[in-house]
């Protein structure tokens, strides 16, 4: 489903809307799986989600078009920056935080990827499969995977989650004006409350407090393996 919506609607429509899962996940991660979520966990994701729904409002022109018709070269380099930065963060660092935001990054490449390919779709038929894209899009998604199971290993799964759904989605909108075109609100009001929500959601992402189950578990077996 969330294929066929990147191929049919603006790409800052789709993850705009798909990020009102945010909403749902404390809920969800507090009845159903008894998972303690602080005030300031909730606030935060809160925060995300408003930032993302504005985000989805300024949308100029709604889903009126795809979207998807793209520029290689704009495409290739807004990859590069994208996956490399997601890339050099799971590298660089283990901590949960970090590697939330690095699966995030290497998702969005992903899905900035899959939007690009649905617009052959109609040309190339089943032959999208063989296209570099697909390649593209095994590859980052995969590895995002994996990525994004270690940190839930390490961290919280609530402020892991959504560091990875604000950084994913963040940086797909970002693509749509960007690599895809999609115009930017018309009048002034409307562009500076889009980039109000964009740094609304930033905000957000850094008041989430960070993931450290893994240190807090870590230091709890160290002082009762002390007996002094």
């Amino acid at each position: 489903m969330h294929v066929g919506a990147l191929a049919l609607a603006p790409i800052s429509l789709v993850q705009s809307t798909i990020a009102g899962g945010l909403v749902l996940l404390t809920v969800v991660a507090e009845r159903l799986f008894k998972i303690h979520v602080s005030r300031r966990e909730l606030i935060g994701v809160a925060l995300m989600a408003v930032g993302l729904a504005v985000l989805a409002l300024t949308l100029n022109g709604g889903a009126s078009s795809a979207h998807s018709r793209y520029h290689p070269g704009t495409l290739a380099i807004y990859l590069v920056v994208v996956a490399g930065a997601g890339l050099v963060l799971c590298v660089v660092s283990r901590k949960a935080h970090v590697l939330a935001v690095s699966a995030g990054l290497l998702w969005a490449a992903s899905d900035t990827s899959i939007k690009a390919l649905s617009s052959h779709l109609s040309a190339l038929g089943i032959g999208v499969a063989i296209h570099p894209l697909a390649l593209v899009i095994f590859l980052a998604s995969m590895i995002g995977l994996l990525v994004s199971a270690r940190s839930l290993q390490l961290g919280e799964a609530v402020p892991v989650i959504a560091l990875t759904s604000a950084a994913a989605n963040l940086t797909t909108i970002a693509a749509g004006p960007i690599v895809f075109g999609e115009p930017l609100p018309h009048g002034q009001l409307a562009l500076i409350a889009r980039l109000a929500a964009f740094g609304l959601v930033v905000f957000a992402a850094s008041f989430v407090p960070p993931p450290v189950k893994a240190a807090e578990v870590l230091a709890s077996s160290t002082e009762a393996a002390d007996p002094a």
